[in-house]
């Protein structure tokens, strides 16, 4: 391919999360990587370590990527949905073509699978390379000949995967160190976010953690996220039904065929008048749908959650209320320093007895964080001193959900704006917490004023009802 031609794909990236495909003069793939913009991605490779670029930009340790980059004739993408998706393409592609550069570099602790196991309620577990039985996986099968299909708008076209081996096909030979054979193995995923992953997966699919048996719900039961392994709720047919199946389909690539499969369960059980699945379904497909992963961008994108790229997400969150009663929260969103109303939200505490601005934050940020279709924000931000940021905190500490938390203090006169800070080793822009929070005091108080302002408002709207 001509260096006109390759300038003119470069062009034509798009600024969406994805895989990228390099291929060498033999059209042979020799390199697959994901990305959450593939126009930023890709560019980057080309700005220092190829012809094309204006200097060569040889140093040491870029050597590697310019072997390789010189060898790229051909580039080729796959648009998907979210980075989640952009993993689990990338994983498909090495298991299936093992390209040259990712086999090469690879580092097996690096390489993690997702492994679902073959217990009566089956487990979803992170394993490494070297621990799948001290091996590494068996190779995949030449992939027959067939037609290619469509990679972007422009007709570009991607190798067709292998029609007799599926991603996450059983390995019957390997096993963990518990001694369980059989599991499905998803993967590999270089330099996978493990905790993100399994995080945003749990709040997909409802996939549980916790024992059967258990005399009292855990807490994932309580808040929504269980559907019911601790306790008997579920049954192990009902539970590979509704969890384990569809959680196979996603990570085998399939959303499209799993959206239809959730949409026509929807319908049935909504003409058996079996509301309450029926929701539940309808909450899926949404999540799905739109599946907020920003807690994926670590270091294996170029994009990270820090707001060091991007515009910063701020939720700013306030209780009201008359004394025990009429109590509401509010949540308001800022991005890049200005409201963003349309992410607004209102709630009506619903489980809190008596007056405690505590037990109804916990409650609010509880319900919001059920919302894995929302987008999380970089900072979450409380009208409240100590008490209340400490009530938060622990939300996302059993959430283990590891986001900043800082509240303004009006002081015992109500004319101070103290900040507090829970402990966290998160930075933000290249800042402490502490540090960043008092750089950009005047834009928090904003947000407070205005989390303020709409949970008055809403709890006056409730009076003159």
């Amino acid at each position: 391919m001509s260096q006109l031609l390759l300038t003119t794909k470069l062009k034509k990236l798009p600024d969406a999360p994805g895989v990228y495909l390099f291929f060498n003069i033999e059209k042979e793939l020799i390199y697959v990587g994901k990305a959450t913009s593939l126009r930023s991605r890709v560019r980057s490779y080309f700005n220092s370590h190829h012809p094309l670029a204006p200097s060569s930009g040889r140093r040491g340790n870029t050597r590697p990527i310019e072997q390789m980059m010189h060898e790229v004739v051909d580039i080729k993408w796959e648009v998907t949905d979210s980075a989640l998706e952009a993993i689990i393409l990338e994983g498909k592609y090495i298991k299936e073509k093992q390209p040259k550069y990712n086999v090469d570099w690879r580092d097996d602790k690096s390489w993690n699978y997702l492994v679902i196991t073959k217990d009566k309620f089956p487990k979803v577990l992170v394993v490494r390379q070297h621990e799948l039985d001290g091996r590494p996986l068996p190779p995949p099968p030449t992939s027959p000949s067939g037609r290619e299909r469509d990679a972007t708008n422009d007709g570009e076209r991607l190798p067709r995967f292998a029609r007799n081996d599926k991603v996450g096909h059983s390995h019957p030979t390997l096993a963990l160190p518990s001694g369980r054979g059989g599991e499905n193995v998803f993967g590999p995923y270089p330099g996978l976010n493990t905790a993100a992953t399994l995080k945003i997966l749990r709040n997909l699919f409802l996939y549980s953690t916790c024992s059967p048996g258990q005399t009292r719900p855990c807490f994932y039961r309580q808040i929504g996220l269980c559907l019911g392994v601790c306790d008997g709720g579920i049954t192990p047919a009902e539970y590979r039904l509704k969890v384990i199946n569809p959680l196979k389909l996603f990570l085998s690539g399939k959303k499209k065929s799993l959206l239809r499969s959730l949409n026509t369960k929807m319908i049935q059980a909504s003409r058996v008048e079996n509301f309450e699945e029926a929701g539940r379904l309808r909450n899926q497909i949404k999540a799905l749908g739109r599946i907020q992963d920003i807690a994926l961008l670590n270091k294996s994108f170029t994009i990270d959650p820090t707001g060091q790229s991007g515009e910063m997400r701020i939720e700013g969150y306030d209780i009201s209320n008359l004394g025990a009663t009429g109590k509401v929260g509010s949540m308001v969103v800022f991005k890049g320093g200005v409201p963003f109303k349309s992410d607004y939200r209102k709630f009506n505490i619903k489980t809190v007895v008596g007056q405690s601005d505590v037990d109804c934050l916990k409650e609010v940020l509880t319900r919001r964080l059920k919302h894995s279709e929302w987008p999380m924000p970089t900072v979450f931000l409380i009208d409240g001193g100590v008490p209340q940021v400490g009530a938060v905190k622990s939300v996302l500490n059993n959430l283990k959900i590891d986001i900043p938390v800082v509240g303004i203090a009006k002081g015992a006169r109500r004319k101070r704006n103290d900040l507090v800070v829970a402990g966290t080793n998160v930075k933000i822009q290249d800042m402490t917490v502490p540090k960043w929070a008092q750089k950009n005091l005047e834009v928090l108080i904003k947000v407070r004023d205005e989390a303020h302002r709409f949970a008055i408002k809403f709890q006056r709207e409730k009076r003159k009802l």
